[in-house]
């Protein structure tokens, strides 16, 4: 490299010096060959085009010093998000080929992706690079050539294969054909025997499988024990497909504008396919980066990494190793000055960051102007797609670029070790003050993914309002009339008045807090002894704000320290997990059988947990018709849960909200067969009155000691904490649903018999779908199996795929379905095939048109007919 007269060097500086230097250092046909694209190069020219349209936004002040550029992809550190993309024939640039540009990877810190076409031998890159390596595969007609490639490079020490998706067949390349290209002598793919590869063109035409479909993934996976990333995808529909066929990651590509001229530039797509993948997989890109700040870009509207392409060819060409060394440097260097100025300290923090609309494109209610925006697009043709519209369709048409949630909040598509990740709303603002909080700073519960769960299933059904959905477990609302609230507040008005209390006594009960215990204690002991045959005095009773907070504090109470555990059983509900989360109470998974709970497991699980020198405090469970999996306890496996209690010393809680609302006889609850006071039972008017009450309640009948002194009752302790979370609950709920207990002498049950009846119907007419649109060879043949509950809301449905949010997406998407994955309800490994069905906010037509989408679902999930 020369110097200047002041002793700096001349240059390259940037990737566009090395473009120019590499055109002067090759053959013009070669160049042509390495730079064209397809067609009229329209996709080639938007690529570039894409990051020109836009704007990083500069932040001032924001104490960053020295931006962390690294990144974790696939279990290996990258020392940037950047990596180099597959390229054929590097040996153009100059003899070493990939050989050099395996040791400039490795010198940086950086991955390369080895083309099925590289020039030198796998074995040869391998021994040369320090960084990681993965293999670009094409699929070839002779499936056997494909897989001793595959096993060829696992063995000299790859880590990844990269499958070209996008190229049945190469594209139409007008400089080659105008050019008449031909391989210059010497140049040949070193890793496949045989000839013919002068025209690459001509090659591929003959080669390569043009009937590739998605079990390919399947059977790559099948050959070999490295993960697979799918290259070439531009579609949301296609990215959850790939989730759904296995894909370790997905790499958005048009192959460097060279198979279909008109496709779409990469950055333009990338937000919607970010939003369809939500953090599943890695999610990578390629095709028009030229700068440190493109990098940014890409990962603002979310890339975890980006792959460059031409830049190292160039950087080859102009100075071997070392020139595509300098390549990668400046990119990085860019990078970190972007990073900078914009106030990104590290990677992770460049990810979720707002992007923006063009300058006077209108932002939906509730979005955020343009000057509180990392990122912002200058408008050139037509806006880019984005996932991040306010109905996730990613179509044009719709204001571009209009995020009403981040990519990292979008959630995460599969159930790890951390649970599942579900979406929350943006922050309205990204240009922090000095009070702004860190999230990492607030208590670990903010991002559990199962505080949002429930935010999640909401915004699906938002964005789809015309899919037809099994997921909210909700009162059907044809029961309600809205009068009814003000006939049943008069009824209680006028009991109180019947019990001589005053205008002036009556009026304290609507309008003051009231007691903490509840008001209304009385007649729910009345309605308990009626409806449930539990006969326990009103004072062991706290009115609460729904059965959420009936979990709260009863957790709180029974928890006293960091050796004490809850154990629950698994697939459970999501409100005492959460409950337990926010305490910071260590939980433990009883998983149930095909046949639900058993209770030798739990005892299995109580003996383990006292050998980890940890006491087991008590038990969670829902006996019938249960949330999610919708099985019911017999009575045998009830009596024996009660005796283990008693011999193990532990609480049970019990939540059953669905007994009144499901046909038929019930079975006697726990709490009616409890005799030693082990149940907590946990109630609820949700189900049974209307939701909108938020009126729950505990029974807690069992005596707290003080040393050697009597004590009070654990209802006494629960109403102490109550004093402190919600005061009281709310005296006109409390009284519409004593007007309610009272219209029916306290027997909910006779108030829920209509009810009660139309959800069994909602039930027969889910399970008659079900066997009507899978008959049973073709569900055997699947795997598809369900359970038949005989109450209650919900049911759970095996399924042959990974039922997962990508899944969830494309159902709702695509087949206008949507339902709950059973992985929710589980505390870690667990229901990751299984859906659950809620039956009952639908009616009959509904659910049979929704089961005749749910199979046409399937079936396209499955690949059959």
């Amino acid at each position: 490299m020369s110097e200047r007269p002041g002793g700096g060097p001349r240059g390259p500086h940037t990737l566009g010096d090395y473009a120019a230097l590499a055109r002067a250092e090759l053959a013009p046909d070669v160049w042509d060959f390495i730079e064209g694209g397809a067609g009229r190069e329209r996709t080639l020219a938007a690529n570039e085009e894409a990051f020109d349209r836009v704007r990083l936004r500069p932040r001032v002040l924001t104490g960053v010093h020295r931006p962390e550029t690294g990144t974790r992809i696939l279990g290996r550190d990258w020392a940037a998000p950047v990596g180099i993309a597959p390229l054929a024939y590097h040996t153009l640039a100059d003899p070493a080929g990939e050989v050099a540009t395996a040791r400039a990877a490795g010198l940086a810190g950086l991955p390369l992706i080895v083309s099925t076409f590289a020039g030198r031998t796998f074995e040869d890159i391998a021994r040369a690079g320090t960084a990681p390596l993965w293999l670009q595969v094409y699929c070839f007609r002779d499936r056997a050539v494909t897989r001793g490639l595959v096993e060829r490079a696992e063995r000299a020490g790859f880590e990844a294969l990269v499958l070209t998706a996008d190229a049945p067949r190469l594209g139409r390349r007008l400089r080659d054909i105008r050019n008449g290209f031909q391989l210059p002598e010497g140049i040949a793919p070193a890793n496949l025997a045989g000839d013919g590869f002068a025209s690459p063109g001509d090659h591929a035409l003959a080669e390569f499988d043009p009937a590739l479909d998605w079990s390919v993934v399947e059977w790559l996976h099948s050959v070999s024990s490295l993960p697979v990333l799918v290259k070439g995808v531009l579609t949301a529909s296609d990215a959850r497909r790939a989730l759904a066929a296995g894909a370790d990651g997905i790499v958005v590509s048009n192959h460097g504008g060279r198979q279909l001229d008109g496709a779409p530039a990469t950055l333009d797509v990338l937000p919607e396919i970010a939003a369809a993948v939500a953090g599943a997989r890695p999610l990578l890109m390629d095709g028009g980066i030229r700068r440190g700040g493109d990098v940014l870009a890409a990962l603002a509207l979310g890339a975890d990494a980006v792959f460059l392409g031409r830049p190292v060819l160039h950087g080859l060409a102009v100075g071997q190793a070392e020139g595509v060394r300098r390549v990668l440097g400046i990119v990085v260097d860019e990078l970190k000055e972007a990073m900078l100025l914009t106030g990104t300290a590290t990677v992770a923090d460049a990810v979720p960051q707002r992007v923006g609309t063009p300058p006077g494109g209108e932002l939906p209610a509730g979005e955020f102007p343009v000057d509180e925006l990392l990122v912002s697009q200058s408008p050139v043709g037509e806006p880019p797609m984005s996932g991040h519209s306010a109905t996730g369709s990613g179509q044009t048409g719709a204001p571009a670029m209009t995020p009403s949630y981040t990519r990292e909040t979008l959630g995460r598509a599969t159930t790890g070790a951390d649970g599942p990740s579900f979406p929350v709303p943006a922050t309205a603002w990204d240009d922090r003050p000095a009070s702004a909080l860190r999230k990492q700073d607030l208590h670990g519960s903010v991002s559990d993914p199962v505080l949002d769960t429930m935010n999640f299933l909401n915004e699906i059904t938002h964005r789809y309002p015309d899919a037809i959905s099994f997921a909210p477990g909700r009162p059907y609302d044809g029961f309600f009339e809205t009068e009814q609230i003000f006939t049943y507040l008069r009824r209680y008005m006028d009991h109180l008045e019947e019990g001589g209390a005053s205008p002036a006594e009556i009026r304290s009960a609507l309008f003051q807090y009231g007691p903490t215990g509840g008001q209304i204690r009385e007649l729910i002991a009345d309605s308990l002894r009626k409806d449930e045959n539990i006969d326990v005095p009103a004072e062991s009773i706290v009115v609460t704000v729904g059965c959420q907070e009936a979990m709260f504090l009863t957790v709180r109470a029974l928890i006293s320290g960091p050796d004490d555990v809850l154990l629950v059983s698994s697939p459970c509900y999501v409100g005492i997990t959460g409950a337990a989360r926010l305490l910071d109470v260590e939980v433990r998974a009883v998983e149930e059988g095909e046949k639900g709970f058993r209770c030798a497991d739990l005892e299995v699980a109580l003996l383990a947990e006292r050998a980890r020198g940890r006491r087991p405090r008590a038990f969670y469970v829902i006996p019938d018709h249960s949330n999610p999996s919708g099985t019911t306890m017999p009575l045998s496996t009830r009596q024996e849960l009660l005796d283990l209690a008693e011999r193990h010393d532990i609480l049970i809680l019990e939540d059953s909200p669905y007994r009144m609302v499901s046909p038929g006889d019930q079975l006697p609850t726990l709490k009616s067969l409890d005799h030693g006071r082990r149940v907590v039972h946990l109630g609820s008017y949700s189900k049974t009155l209307f939701p909108g009450a938020r009126v729950g309640f505990v029974v807690a009948d069992q005596p707290v000691v003080d040393g050697a002194q009597d004590g009070g009752l654990l209802a006494d302790e629960l109403t102490k904490i109550k004093s402190m979370v919600t005061v009281n609950t709310s005296p006109v709920s409390q009284a519409v649903t004593a007007g309610m207990l009272l219209s029916v002498d306290g027997r909910t049950s006779e108030l829920n018999t209509r009810t009660a009846a139309y959800y069994g119907d909602a039930m027969r007419v889910t399970l008659r779908e079900l066997e009507r649109n899978f008959p049973e060879d073709e569900r055997t043949a699947l795997g598809i199996r369900w359970n038949e509950p005989s109450g209650g809301f919900f049911l759970a449905v095996d399924m042959p795929f990974s039922v997962d949010n990508a899944a969830l997406i494309r159902s709702a998407e695509e087949f206008g379905v949507i339902w709950t994955p059973m992985s929710y309800f589980h505390l870690g490994d667990g229901g990751d095939n299984s859906l659950r069905l809620s039956v009952s906010y639908l009616s009959h037509q509904e659910i049979e048109e929704g089961m005749e989408r749910l199979a046409r679902f399937v079936k396209a999930q499955t690949g059959r007919p």
